[in-house]
């Protein structure tokens, strides 16, 4: 199984921060007031793609363009967060990114990734068709296909709770989003490599709970939908090799609701001003739910991304919850 060392970190950290700052990590009053508990939000918002993503990018293409000099483009399929990334870092290396989405997919995200350089199709109902359409083109144009987990991707990820754990080594808790595992895995081998006892909480979607289901019966389980507007978790097939690593790694993995999320979102922008996209919430939606079990601990929540559409964003502000 995949593990970093801390000599990898330090190697990781110093190559992302070439390219981004790293991103802060705050205690806020009102947030600590609404949970009762002192709360540390990761602000992966704040990144140069307002989302976590980005780290993954920088290593992968890094390791693609010493692995592969040959190599002319990449393609892969995206909810919106890792298609900024792989655009942005391979557009900066001269290549081609082809991109896949969904039919329906996040408008605005849609036009950041061609912002950073995307060649955008959309194909398919969810993410997993057109994940497999992205390898099919990726096979027929000899593009190299970028998966959504990968050791490179990971390898770059976990900086950002390499950055956390220095600044707040003594954390009884971190509620970390699952997708398709590169944020969890990260954390949880970062904590591995840096000798610590936090425990790390999956938090999934309550309409695509994957990852959750497949924890609980011990082999991949895949659902048939996973309609929810928290698109970064919006998952139906798990990843064996994210398996492998959270299924053993996390305390736990818990599922919240898309109205749990909203009011999540509510929180983070009348407690803290900043905007959070649904998955970049879910974590501070888990903490919610499980904070009275959590007295006198220190939490910390992964706040992994901020790109929300306006829309959706003015419904939930309205003390709505958007419906997809």
């Amino acid at each position: 199984m995949f593990q970093l060392t801390k000599t990898d970190l330090e190697q990781a950290a110093a190559l992302v921060h070439r390219h981004m700052s790293p991103t802060p990590q705050y205690s806020w009053p009102l947030i600590n007031e609404a949970v009762g508990l002192e709360t540390w939000v990761k602000h992966e918002n704040h990144g140069p793609t307002g989302a976590f993503k980005v780290r993954g990018g920088i290593t992968f293409m890094d390791w693609l363009r010493r692995a592969h000099p040959e190599c002319k483009g990449i393609c892969t399929a995206t909810r919106g967060n890792h298609g900024q990334s792989q655009a942005r870092a391979a557009t900066a290396a001269g290549l081609r990114a082809v991109v896949y989405v969904p039919h329906g997919n996040s408008v605005e995200k849609n036009a950041a990734m061609k912002a950073f350089g995307a060649e955008l199709i959309e194909f398919g109902s969810d993410f997993e068709e057109a994940k497999d359409e992205a390898f099919r083109v990726a096979k027929e144009q000899d593009l190299f296909i970028v998966p959504p987990f990968h050791e490179e991707l990971v390898r770059g990820v976990s900086t950002y709770a390499y950055e956390l754990f220095s600044e707040v080594p003594d954390l009884d808790v971190v509620y970390v989003p699952i997708g398709c595992g590169s944020g969890i895995c990260s954390t949880i081998l970062v904590r591995d490599a840096l000798g610590l006892k936090t425990e790390v909480v999956g938090v999934v979607s309550d309409q695509a709970q994957c990852a959750k289901l497949s924890v609980e019966a011990g082999r991949l389980i895949e659902t048939n939908s996973a309609k929810t507007f928290a698109d970064g978790m919006s998952v139906r097939v798990p990843v064996q090799e994210a398996f492998d690593i959270y299924s053993k790694g996390a305390a736990r993995i818990i599922a919240v609701s898309d109205a749990e999320v909203a009011d999540a979102i509510r929180l983070y922008y009348t407690g803290t001003h900043n905007v959070a996209e649904g998955a970049g919430a879910a974590p501070l939606a888990g903490l919610m739910q499980e904070r009275e079990m959590l007295a006198g601990r220190k939490a910390g929540v992964i706040l992994c991304g901020g790109n929300v559409d306006t829309g959706w964003f003015q419904t939930i502000l309205a003390g709505g919850v958007p419906q997809v």
